[in-house]
This record gives structure tokens, C-alpha cells and sequence, in this order.
């Protein structure tokens, strides 16, 4: 075998060496890639669930129902190819198209709950924090238009606003049968001046007017209770600080 043929095998077996090579790493590649997708499909799945099914019935409205299943179902329809056998998953786009067909006929099933702690409200505002990105995520996925998105930033505001109504009152009128008009008459005014804050004060005409009788009314009860010492430590005061203090917004959050 002359020396001129050994070489050109030797080179023809290092060229498919590095041709295989080359094509595991493609393969490889295309792997990662698979699974990094599939992640980020699950993850935003399970956010449009959580978010679907974990805001109370006061909050939910068929509106907001139907936009996160409708974005749900994009998400799951563009995992399924990724994830053909999983049964679930089939299974759940099924049931979101049926919910999605039923347009503002979806049906809410959330149940209201009632926020009397400084826990429960910021549970929920890290859920319209949520709500919040996703629209953003949506809009740069074009699964929203311009002004869809904008609505419904505009409708998380509003939904913020009036968590921290039914937060504050809720405080109030806890203190006012607890018999601490003075606890009672900070509450309702830490929402009065949250409701005040706002640009669109037309929105909240409502609201406002149920916060100044309740403060009004928590007002003239502590005329005739004893004073308490205003610079002892107050378990309702404090968290009432907490919570609008810790009010500011992520704004730019983004999954």
C-alpha cells in the first residue's frame, strides 16, 4: 500500500472523526435547546394556572379569565410538540379550548376571599405583580396588542388599588369590634391617603366615600375612648406601615 493511499485514509477516517463530532454537538445543541424550552413553557404554564386559579372571586372576572387561559393555551399548544407524550398535557389543551370557546361566557369559579391580613395582601400583590409581567411578556410575544396590553396594565393598577381599599377597611372595621377606635381610624386613613395618591381620582369616587364615613365615624368614637399612648409599639400600626411602605412596584419585571 503505497504511502500516498495510507494518508489519504488517515485523513478520510480524521475527517469523519470530526464530521460525527460536529454532528453530536448539533445534536446535542438541538437537546439543550429542546429542554431549555420546555422549561420555559412549563414555567409560564404554571404561572397562567397559578394566576387563573389563585386570585379570589372579588378580584377574578371573566374578562381576566378568558386572556390567561387563552395565553395558557398558546403556551401549552407550543409545548406539545416538544412533549408529545404527555398526556396531561394533551388533556389540559383540550379543556382550555373548550373554556376559551365559551368566550365572556367562561365560567369563574374562583371563591371570594376576604383580606384581613397583612399576609393575604401581599400574596396578592405579588400575584398582580405577576399578572403584571406576563401581560408584558405577552405583548413582546405579540400574544397581546399594544392597546390589550395597555388595558390591562391599567386594570392591574385598579386591581392594586383596590386590594390595599379592601386591606385598610377591612383592618378598620377588625379594630372597630375589637373596640380601638384609634386603630380603626389609622387604618381607614392609611387608605384614604393610598386612594388619594392615585391620578385617576374619578375611578375611586366610590371607594373614597366609604373610606372618609369609616374614618369619619372611627374618628368620633376615639374622641370618646381613652387615648392611647401613641408611641407605644402597635402590632396593627406597624403592619400598616409595612405594607405601604413595601408598595413599590417592580414595574419592569419581566419573567
Amino acid at each position: 500500500m503505497s504511502s500516498a493511499l495510507i494518508a489519504g485514509l488517515v485523513l478520510a477516517g480524521l475527517f469523519i472523526l470530526i464530521t460525527i463530532g460536529y454532528i453530536n454537538q448539533l445534536v446535542e445543541k438541538g437537546n439543550l435547546e429542546k429542554a431549555r424550552q420546555r422549561a420555559e413553557l412549563n414555567d409560564r404554564i404554571r404561572r397562567c394556572a397559578l394566576l387563573s386559579d389563585a386570585f379570589p372571586g372579588q378580584m377574578m372576572t371573566p374578562a381576566l379569565k378568558l386572556m390567561l387561559s387563552r395565553l395558557e393555551l398558546h403556551l401549552a399548544e407550543r409545548l406539545l410538540p416538544l412533549d408529545k407524550k404527555n398526556a396531561a398535557l394533551a388533556s389540559r389543551i383540550e379543556a382550555l379550548r373548550a373554556s376559551v370557546a365559551q368566550g365572556q361566557d367562561i365560567p369563574v369559579t374562583n371563591p371570594p376571599t376576604k383580606i384581613m391580613t397583612e399576609a393575604q395582601a401581599k400574596e396578592l400583590r405579588l400575584l398582580l405583580d405577576d399578572l403584571q409581567a406576563l401581560v408584558v411578556w405577552a405583548a413582546k410575544q405579540r400574544q397581546l396588542e399594544p392597546m390589550q396590553a395597555k388595558q390591562w396594565l391599567a386594570e392591574t393598577q385598579r386591581m392594586l388599588v383596590l386590594l390595599h381599599v379592601e386591606y385598610f377597611t377591612n383592618a378598620g372595621k377588625l379594630a372597630l369590634q375589637q373596640g380601638n377606635a384609634h386603630k380603626a381610624r389609622l387604618a381607614f386613613e392609611r387608605g384614604l391617603q393610598y386612594v388619594r395618591k392615585q391620578a385617576n381620582q374619578a375611578d375611586y369616587q366610590t371607594q373614597r366615600k366609604q373610606l372618609e364615613a369609616n374614618y369619619a365615624h372611627a374618628n368620633q368614637l376615639e374622641q370618646t375612648q381613652q387615648k392611647p399612648d401613641l408611641n407605644e409599639p402597635s402590632e396593627l400600626t406597624e403592619g400598616l406601615k409595612a405594607f405601604e411602605t413595601d408598595d413599590d412596584w417592580k414595574k419592569n419585571n419581566i419573567y
